[in-house]
């Protein structure tokens, strides 16, 4: 080897020691995550179902982590407000978007445009919970069944009419229509509490709502369930059939909450926000949550939810589809 050689190939070893532990320096500068507060970003009001969720996974994240969590709350468009905020923060696992199937599968179909893509602009970090929906009368109504129910909606076309405050309150009575081919009219509501308030008072015939909302009314004797939306029967209401049970064939439309973090996240960040987040699911304060909300825990690896969301966007889009809604 000649020397110009030989000094050349000693630089570069000199060059790759000193990268080493410059490298070295700096992971062992580097703060453990995480090293500062986390902000919980909720697309829906403080109190609402989601928002609860937050609260008691953060309860649990502090705790393992000493940090606290601040749960920020950007309600309003559909969650569309907060998902571009979450979607524009700093890719640095210290703001994470705890969300519902309303702006990672179901807005991309209702609007025309969106303020965030809910694919190129997240990077998924686990499920978080599921939870299903019930079909409910006013208690006084004639029907007994989702039989019955269906029966008299084949008879009298366009006469019924079922009320939703939610895009999964809406798209389960639009995949019911579509399944069970009947002609039932949809009017809209704010929020699914004020679409009860009116079949309560019969202005609405029937809706499908979520249990937290139904389930009280359910057992104060003032509506009655006729079938559960999910393939399983829901734990606080095992008497009830499911709706696929009950002769509708396929039927299956829940909800669920999963948690992203901006694009660009780096893959350890994400990977320590899964283990924090699995956790959290199995804490006390969550599983009252679980309970009280008639849902269940359910988590995941950031690729099993990424194919998940894309066969939720997909199964959503199908039944806004056929229902003709035209975006907004």
């Amino acid at each position: 080897m000649n020397p110009s050689m030989h000094r050349r190939r000693a630089l570069a070893i000199v060059a790759a020691t000193l990268a080493c532990a410059a490298a070295g320096t700096a992971s062992a500068q580097a703060p453990a995550y995480p090293a500062k507060a986390i902000t919980f970003i909720v697309p829906f009001a403080a109190g609402s179902a989601t928002d609860q969720l937050a609260r008691a996974l953060g309860q649990s994240v502090t705790t393992d982590t000493k940090q606290p969590v601040v749960v920020d709350n950007k309600a309003g468009a559909s969650g569309m407000i907060a998902a571009q905020a979450a979607a524009k923060a700093a890719p640095d696992g210290y703001t994470v978007l705890i969300t519902t199937n309303t702006t990672h599968a179901a807005n991309e179909h209702l609007y025309k445009k969106l303020s965030y893509d809910p694919v190129k602009d997240f990077a998924p970090v686990t499920g978080l919970g599921k939870g299903g929906q019930v079909l409910v009368v006013n208690a006084g109504a004639p029907y007994k069944s989702v039989a019955e129910l269906l029966a008299f909606a084949k008879k009298n076309p366009g006469k019924l009419s079922f009320g939703s405050g939610s895009s999964s309150s809406r798209m389960a009575g639009e995949m019911l229509k579509q399944l069970a081919d009947v002609d039932i009219l949809h009017v809209p509501y704010k929020s699914n509490p004020l679409a009860i308030t009116d079949l309560l008072g019969g202005q609405i015939d029937m809706m499908i709502t979520d249990t937290s909302t139904g389930v009280p009314q359910i057992k104060a004797g003032k509506l009655r369930a006729l079938g559960y939306s999910t393939q399983k029967r829901g734990a606080q209401l095992p008497d009830v059939p499911t709706i696929a049970e009950a002769g509708v064939k396929g039927y299956d439309m829940g909800y669920w909450f999963a948690a992203y973090v901006p694009a660009g996240t780096p893959a350890p960040v994400v990977a320590r926000l899964n283990e924090l987040l699995a956790h959290a699911t199995k804490s006390e304060a969550a599983r009252s949550f679980f309970t009280n909300a008639g849902s269940e825990a359910w988590t995941t690896t950031p690729e099993e939810l990424a194919k998940f969301q894309a066969a939720e966007t997909q199964k959503w889009g199908k039944v806004i589809k056929a229902a003709g809604i035209e975006p907004e």
